[in-house]
């Protein structure tokens, strides 16, 4: 691939992208969203989220390691408990480092 149509390609991506971000917010600018819609959307984060945690969860490629779901269990009840991001995350990381330093 030359420079000259990498610059054409990397333009017309550029072009593609811009265009799906910025002609929504535009149409989109002062209306209001049915709360419908904007309960949906706010569910985007939490499912993009969950997402990444359960494709390292259910690896296939450590498919005897129980490790990760014994520190997702503690994770759990630590944030039915508290309801706090930094401690789920501090739980998360101390177990499973513990199940892996003891196991």
């Amino acid at each position: 691939m030359t420079t000259s149509d990498f610059l054409v390609f990397y333009a017309c991506v550029l072009l593609v992208i811009l265009a799906c971000r910025c002609i929504p917010l535009l149409a989109l600018k002062g209306r209001e969203l049915s709360p419908r819609v904007s309960d949906a959307l706010g569910l985007i984060p939490p499912a993009a989220f969950s997402a990444l945690v359960v494709n390292d969860l259910f690896d296939p490629s450590k498919a005897l390691s129980w490790e990760p779901l014994v520190a997702a269990v503690a994770v759990l009840l630590i944030a039915r408990r508290t309801g706090s991001l930094i401690w789920c995350a501090l739980t998360g990381m101390g177990s499973y480092a513990l199940l892996t330093l003891v196991l």
